[in-house]
């Protein structure tokens, strides 16, 4: 009972911060009247989308509830998956609410400040960050606490998957499509620049950036976030003789030390006033993954787990890996490193050598990453067999709140530099978002 009061607590103070994040963007104001205007067009394509795309999935999500309540299945699980689909949906909205009123916000503070700028985007990416996973450790505590057994809140990982299956898919489509008709029309037909206020396909550009990279990325992460947690207490069931009965709730109290760790990591962002944007981002993260590492233990260490170093080092396995994960995704996407640099070069003899140059780069760049899995699960089996692996992955997903932050901010950033575009707010603008 306990895990489940810290959780609901700590779920509750990361959606209050949240709150109290998203509005001080809402006050922040657009004091020029065509990125006001191109700001609440692009608000009103994203909402007209999202929109439509939930009619849709009302009508599944009652469906295979209501198949699952006549089968053996039962009314627990129906419940948990309904619980499932309908956080996952909420996050992505607010998330994507928000998303659509910083951009206009970050182009405007862009003209003065690039850090205040910054700050805003960032602000925007830490409410989803921080919506999905305190909604998703909220929805686990509250069920688990009602039904007493982990198994029926495989119900509420399978709501979450049936979100991401339609928005993450049906919103990527979207946003690939609006981003290469925009650019036939405008580059390759009438040859102006991209973001052009010209073209008009730019706002449904910009409207796709919100509802894949944004909402569809948000459920996405809602569920993989949720189905790790989950996992991990099912198969703490089957080790309460190894580490002890409290094998089931670590998973969340993990969780929970996540989202603090989150809040941790951004309050060190908030507090950067100089400083190239990327490494501040990159300090965050890390700062938020050393606060896990301590929260971590101090669990372990404290709450009477028998063999607590084993379920320890598992824990650092996968949180470690992911870090190694990202820093290697970072290189081989970087402007400023070889891979990229000479991907461009090989676009200078055409379109074949490019596309062959970027097929082998995508190829090399999976090897090492494969790699640090197939280690990570090594180790956490060595040390705690299966559940050590799920363990690793709960691990790896706990920064979730502060990784998603920064993931969340690149579309805002990118719609503010399309506005400053747009709306004529000066090249030194432009360049800043």
């Amino acid at each position: 009972m306990y895990a489940n009061i810290i959780s609901i607590s700590i779920a509750g103070i990361g959606l209050i911060t949240a709150g109290i994040m998203a509005i001080s963007i809402k006050r922040k104001k657009i004091e020029n009247k065509k990125a006001q205007e191109i700001t609440d067009a692009i608000h009103k394509g994203s909402m007209a989308f999202l929109n439509k795309e939930y009619k849709v999935l009302f009508v599944f999500v009652l469906t295979i509830a209501a198949l699952m309540f006549i089968t053996p299945i039962g009314y627990k699980t129906a419940i948990a998956f309904i619980a499932g689909a309908i956080l996952s949906a909420i996050a992505g909205n607010i998330g994507m609410r928000i998303a659509t009123l910083a951009n206009g916000r970050t182009a405007w503070a862009a003209k003065s400040s690039l850090h205040k700028a910054l700050h805003i985007a960032f602000s925007s990416g830490s409410v989803m960050g921080l919506c999905v996973v305190s909604l998703g450790l909220l929805g686990i505590a509250v069920l688990y606490w009602i039904f007493k057994d982990p198994q029926i809140i495989y119900g509420f990982g399978f709501g979450a998957s049936s979100i991401a299956l339609f928005a993450r898919v049906g919103g990527g489509i979207y946003t690939k499509a609006a981003d290469v008709g925009a650019d036939l029309v405008g580059k390759v037909e009438k040859g102006i620049p991209e973001d052009d206020p010209r073209n008009p396909a730019t706002i449904a550009d910009n409207v796709g950036d919100n509802v894949g990279d944004v909402a569809g990325m948000g459920a996405d992460l809602f569920e993989s976030y949720v189905d790790s947690i989950i996992a991990a207490m099912v198969l703490g069931v089957g080790v309460v003789a190894i580490f002890g009965v409290h094998a089931i709730t670590l998973p969340m109290l993990l969780a929970g030390a996540g989202i603090i760790s989150a809040l941790i990591g951004n309050i060190i962002i908030k507090l950067s006033k100089k400083g190239e944007p990327h490494k501040v981002l990159n300090r965050g993260i890390f700062l938020s993954a050393g606060a896990m590492i301590i929260g971590s233990f101090i669990i372990l260490k404290f709450g009477n787990f028998p063999n607590y170093m084993n379920l320890f080092y598992t824990i650092i396995t996968g949180l470690v890996s992911g870090i190694i994960i990202g820093l290697i995704t970072e290189y081989y996407t970087s402007d400023k490193r070889k891979p990229t640099r000479n991907l461009a070069k090989s676009a200078q003899t055409g379109a074949g050598t490019n596309i062959i140059s970027g097929l082998a780069l995508g190829m090399k760049s999976t090897i090492i990453p494969v790699i640090v899995v197939c280690i990570a699960i090594y180790l956490s089996y060595h040390w705690a067999g299966l559940y050590g692996i799920a363990l690793a992955a709960v691990g790896m997903l706990s920064t979730l709140g502060i990784t998603l932050a920064t993931d969340s901010y690149g579309p805002v950033a990118d719609n503010a530099a399309g506005i400053a575009e747009m709306a004529y707010l000066g090249e030194k603008t432009r360049e800043r978002a």
